[in-house]
């Protein structure tokens, strides 16, 4: 009687120890230099959404019923990537001042989440916004350049299986196609509009402060133009980079113009979509020369300029002539560059 009990002993023993998987994932970290939100947010192409409240010193913990795979996270501000799966227990720790820079990731399959921002952080180092600038030859070996440093960061996560590699290949060749498909139509529409060629105009768009503008107005300067909407995102970004360009070059023989593409089809209709740029100019306090198309995207000097995105930038010399169709962003250290080698 004795070995069955010892044997029955042992199996309860065995029982009570053994680990029972948990149907949800355990998120926990620490931020430095949280900011005003106090919350990160967790989410997915599918759906899932989840915040998690950050404390006054920085830490945060939860639970997630999440299914397996790639999530967004954001401190309301930046934007970062997680791996995430039923029964593990992950951490993260960053500084909201160097965001990316600092991010690192412990616990159960943090390589994942560790490799995707050294990835991240790679294809920043190569991929600025100059690189639409750049002749097709510089562009090719940037990418070559790229991709060799994309294998080399690979041979540094051995540890990860090939399954994982196979899905990170695929986003790779997927960013690569986008980037040379923009390219390519940037590259076209500084063919068709070259330097030097004659610029096309416009005249008699309605200006926020009264009365109508024409291109002919600032015949003598230089003329940076920002094509823009009241609903795009990237354009307002581009906001803060603009006005101090505005502040930096005010005695200059340059003129700082955006034209607004505002239309019925975002507004509903002509009157709303006016409305809303009168409102978002005052608001914003957007400086240099306000412009209202009347005709949205099918005005002709958009038409023109074959305009088929916003932001776009354009710079037109003293002469009425194309200086660059696809101009440098505010943002972009190229568009300083740019009026150094032209003397504004």
């Amino acid at each position: 009687m004795k070995p069955i009990l010892t044997l029955l002993s042992a199996i309860l023993l065995l029982g009570a120890c053994s680990k029972t998987p948990k149907d949800y994932a355990t998120l926990s970290g620490k931020i430095t230099n949280v900011n005003e939100f106090k919350k990160i947010t967790i989410s997915n192409r599918k759906g899932y959404k989840k915040e998690i409240k950050v404390d006054d010193n920085g830490t945060f913990s939860d639970t997630l019923h999440i299914t397996e795979g790639m999530y967004r996270f954001s401190d309301g501000n930046e934007i970062g990537t997680i791996y995430l799966k039923k029964d593990n227990t992950i951490s993260f720790t960053l500084d909201t001042k160097a965001f990316d820079e600092t991010l690192k990731f412990e616990g159960d399959d943090a390589d994942q989440s560790n490799f995707m921002i050294d990835n991240s952080l790679l294809q920043e180092r190569y991929l600025s916004e100059d690189l639409f600038d750049s002749t097709e030859a510089e562009f090719s070996k940037t990418f070559d350049n790229l991709e060799t440093a994309y294998d080399s960061l690979k041979s540094e996560y051995k540890q990860l299986d090939t399954a994982y590699f196979e899905d990170q290949d695929k986003e790779f060749k997927s960013m690569q196609k986008t980037y040379k498909s923009y390219f390519l139509e940037k590259l076209k529409v500084r063919k068709l509009l070259a330097k030097g060629t004659a610029s096309p105009v416009f005249s008699k768009y309605e200006n926020h402060k009264g009365g109508t503008t024409s291109l002919s107005d600032f015949k003598g300067k230089y003329v940076y133009i920002d094509i823009w909407a009241t609903w795009c995102g990237p354009c307002k970004v581009e906001f803060p980079f603009l006005k101090k360009l505005e502040v930096k070059y005010h005695d200059k023989n340059i003129e700082f113009v955006s034209i607004s593409v505002d239309d019925a089809r975002r507004s509903g209709t002509m009157e709303k979509a006016h409305d809303a740029w009168k409102k978002m100019v005052t608001e914003k306090k957007l400086t240099g020369v306000q412009l209202f198309t009347g005709n949205g995207w099918k005005a002709d000097f958009v038409q023109d300029y074959k305009v088929n995105g916003i932001p776009r930038f354009i710079l037109i010399a003293p002469d009425g002539t194309i200086v660059n169709a696809d101009a440098p962003r505010p943002s972009s250290k190229g568009l300083i560059k740019l009026f150094e080698e032209l003397g504004i």
